[in-house]
């Protein structure tokens, strides 16, 4: 299931390292492609509203299966897509398509033992933030060598191995097919999040910290072109340093069962923070820009598990609708962040594109503050 939304969540990404690649291709602004990358993202978001709360409907095995079967067509369209226009429309169904993982992980804490469901959750939340990371790397990598349509090909030949291998070890869905209404489930979404002052917390904490995150994925390929004159390749090799993230992401899980979720979304705020102090003012030494890219990551890490095990834990029968609520707002968060960041590049330049970060952030304290985060989790007293 980690090595499934590892996978799966890297057609989100394979776009930030060639951007501007896309941009000399199809010859049209950075702030074109911007788009098109934010499109990918909402996309997603629309994805996680109206496909992911099936989970509670149907059998989740078929279910993963068809998404993923999906993602494949929309990742063909990617490759062959002869203008901007039509790679629009692609990028855009690969954002929706591309929701298994979300269907993906409420399975695996529907399946997981409560007591360690939040150490479940950090290692198939680690296999997400690896796919994130790699596909950067793999992007970046692949597109200084080849034409970058080849990214979508090699990413739709590796989803149709997948295919196969979760047709054949995928964990079969004791629950079958449920009764409930298509149209109820939707109806039902508001209802969830108005009743639940944690999910509001979540969502809120969620949209502005994976805000801040493609805040600087958004544009970091336009910077290093500018600051340091480097290539996608460059821009790939520093995804890599997100590993800090996976390597804490299961150590975060046990903090949140141990300790308190509060706390360590407390630290994701606080990491993500001092990231972007130092990418104001010391983006323009690379090792400053390393020291933040790595801080940023684990803050954006530490917020991406806690939330999940809030979420998670506030009821077994609407797992997948809490959890497309949540995301909902999490991609809704990512879009923007990418949207807002490269206007804000193509006309603050650096400043712009930290001012854009430090909104979200003052914005994530705020939530942070008034809507506070359980102490303990409810499953640890039930």
């Amino acid at each position: 299931m980690a090595i499934a939304t590892g996978i799966i969540v890297a057609n989100l990404n394979y776009i930030q390292p060639i951007e501007g690649l896309i941009a000399a291709s199809f010859h049209v602004s950075k702030a074109s492609v911007g788009v098109v990358a934010m499109l990918t993202q909402l996309g997603y978001a629309f994805g996680l509203l109206l496909i992911v709360p099936l989970g509670d409907i149907f059998n989740r095995y078929h279910l993963i299966q068809a998404m993923l079967g999906f993602s494949i067509i929309a990742l063909f369209l990617a490759f062959w897509a002869p203008s901007i226009t039509i790679f629009g429309m692609a990028s855009l169904l690969v954002g929706i398509t591309s929701v298994a993982p979300q269907i993906i992980i409420p399975y695996a804490a529907y399946l997981a033992p409560s007591l360690h469901q939040g150490k479940v959750l950090g290692n198939v939340l680690s296999g997400l933030l690896t796919g994130i990371l790699l596909s950067r790397s793999v992007s970046g990598l692949l597109g200084s060598v080849l034409s970058w349509q080849y990214v979508y090909l090699v990413a739709a030949v590796i989803c149709g191995i997948l295919l196969l291998i979760l047709h054949r070890f995928l964990p079969r869905d004791p629950r079958g097919h449920q009764s409930m209404n298509y149209r109820k489930v939707l109806a039902s979404l508001p209802k969830l999040l108005a009743q639940e002052k944690h999910l509001q917390g979540s969502a809120i904490n969620g949209f502005c910290l994976f805000g801040v995150s493609n805040v600087l994925w958004s544009t970091l390929a336009f910077y290093l072109a500018h600051q340091y004159h480097y290539g996608s390749g460059v821009a790939g090799l520093l995804g890599l340093l997100g590993i800090t993230g996976v390597l804490f992401a299961s150590i975060i899980g046990r903090m949140v069962d141990v300790y308190s979720p509060r706390m360590t979304i407390g630290l994701g705020i606080l990491f993500s923070t001092i990231a972007f102090v130092v990418f104001a003012f010391l983006g323009h030494v690379f090792v400053g820009l390393i020291i933040g890219i790595i801080l940023l990551d684990l803050g954006t890490q530490f917020g991406q598990v806690s939330n999940q095990a809030i979420v998670q834990s506030l009821s077994l029968e609407a797992s997948s609708r809490n959890n497309s609520i949540f995301m909902f707002s999490y991609f809704l968060g990512g879009a923007l962040g990418t949207f807002f960041a490269t206007f804000a590049w193509s006309h603050f330049g650096w400043v712009g594109v930290c001012s854009v970060a430090a909104i979200f952030l003052v914005l994530a304290l705020g939530g942070h503050l008034l809507l506070r985060e359980p102490q303990k989790l409810q499953r640890d007293m039930q």
